[in-house]
């Protein structure tokens, strides 16, 4: 008996080495490593009563610390969706609770280090809803000569539904519609505001329906009409000079006579007293009244603004044989260039290339720090006159050859 006792303690000190040696070899074939699961993990939402809403802010994810086996870490990156985490809301009833975050892993072994955030505070309110009559609030008035009907909205009601606190705040359902200077009949969606005692705006209710048909008729009054305005011009713009526009504010203008006839017989549009544009080579702004005719008169300011745009025309010069300057050439060598010249193509206003000379443009080559022997350069143009363009030179590279200074001959004297 004593035997078996003293083997069986042997037996089991050999057995819990010999797991221990497993273990071990495992750990090492296999090690654990803690990590942050690589995305943030989505926070899904289980078991909440139909009747209750949340009004309190919820994370949408949660980040995610776990101790694993690398092979499990290899697994967890394989797999979409490998971390899950959820709030339980089963059973709950209106109020607040700090609910913890369950973590679910697809893979194991596993143990979950970290959590953030562990637990979430949760506030449940009942979902209420209530039927407003919505309010119409005008904000303007019509163009002068015209007159707004009777605003129509439809429908006529709003559902509101949310939570309780929420819901119970609501005293208005409104929409605005803004008449300032309009001259056509408004149909259009609005969204509609509710608000509470304060006149202060609610948000986070859910609207049935979100927006409304607003229908509002805008009528012209009798002996007012709206005619458009035509500029009248006469004369020639300098030469060499092109008209870009012409522009006119307003655009249309109401006119208005006793007689609703004499406005009725009009064409449709007036004309303004005659803008001469002679000789002009800049724009021009200005203000002009209108040739009217007799018994009737303008509504509200009595000129209108013109504005004509006038730009010089753009075109294109040759200047031949430009002689080309050399800066820079260490004191004590020579230079030669090849070819001497070039020829420069400009671009610009029509008036400024037509009064350029070639004294106005300068052609170099900078041979600064450039030692003997032979050098391929580009030319560069310098432009004494605004708004001209270089557009291209030819040749684009010239051939600059830096030699010494010639050393004279010397004649030796003949011999007596």
């Amino acid at each position: 008996m004593r035997t078996f006792a003293a083997n069986l303690r042997t037996f089991l000190l050999a057995l819990v080495l010999g797991i221990a040696v497993w273990v071990s070899a495992v750990t090492s074939a296999d090690p654990d490593e803690i990590r942050i699961y690589p995305s943030p993990v989505p926070l899904e939402i289980i078991g909440k009563a139909p009747n209750l809403i949340i009004t309190s802010e919820i994370p949408t994810t949660v980040e995610v610390t776990l101790r694993a086996p690398r092979s499990v870490w290899e697994q967890l990156n394989a797999t979409e969706r490998s971390v899950q985490a959820s709030l339980d809301l089963s059973g709950l009833t209106a109020g607040q609770y700090d609910i913890p975050i369950q973590i679910r892993v697809l893979a194991r072994p596993y143990q979950i280090v970290l959590a953030t955030p562990e637990t979430v505070t949760v506030k449940l309110e009942p979902v209420a809803s209530r039927t407003l009559s919505i309010e119409k609030l005008i904000n303007g008035i019509p163009a002068i000569g015209y007159q707004a009907g009777e605003a129509v909205i439809a429908p006529s009601e709003i559902i509101i539904s949310g939570p309780e606190s929420l819901v119970n705040q609501a005293v208005h359902a409104r929409v605005s519609i803004n008449l300032n200077g309009v001259r056509e009949s408004i149909e259009q969606s609005s969204l509609v505001e509710i608000l509470n005692e304060s006149n202060t705006a609610i948000k986070g209710l859910t609207l049935t329906p979100e927006t409304v048909q607003v229908s509002v008729p805008i009528i012209q009054q009798g002996g007012f009409r709206d005619v458009a305005v035509k500029v009248v011009v006469t004369g020639q713009i300098a030469a060499g000079y092109r008209l870009e526009n012409i522009s006119v504010f307003p655009p249309v203008v109401t006119v208005f006579a006793s007689n609703p006839d004499l406005v009725t017989s009009l064409p449709g549009v007036v004309e303004t007293q005659p803008l001469d544009l002679q000789g002009a080579d800049k724009d021009i702004t200005t203000r002009l009244a209108l040739n009217l005719p007799e018994n009737v008169t303008l509504v509200g300011a009595q000129t209108v603004q013109v504005t004509v745009g006038i730009s010089p025309i753009q075109t294109s010069l040759t200047l031949l044989n430009q002689k080309i300057n050399v800066i820079g050439l260490t004191e004590g060598l020579t230079v030669r260039i090849l070819p001497q010249t070039v020829d420069v193509i400009l671009s610009g206003p029509l008036p400024t290339l037509d009064s350029i000379t070639p004294q106005d443009v300068i052609v170099t080559v900078d041979v600064s720090g450039l030692g003997l022997g032979t050098h391929q350069l580009a030319p560069q143009v310098d432009i004494l006159l605004d708004n001209v363009e270089v557009e291209s030179i030819l040749p684009g590279t010239v051939e600059v050859v830096i030699s010494p200074p010639d050393t004279p001959t010397i004649t030796p004297f003949p011999t007596p």
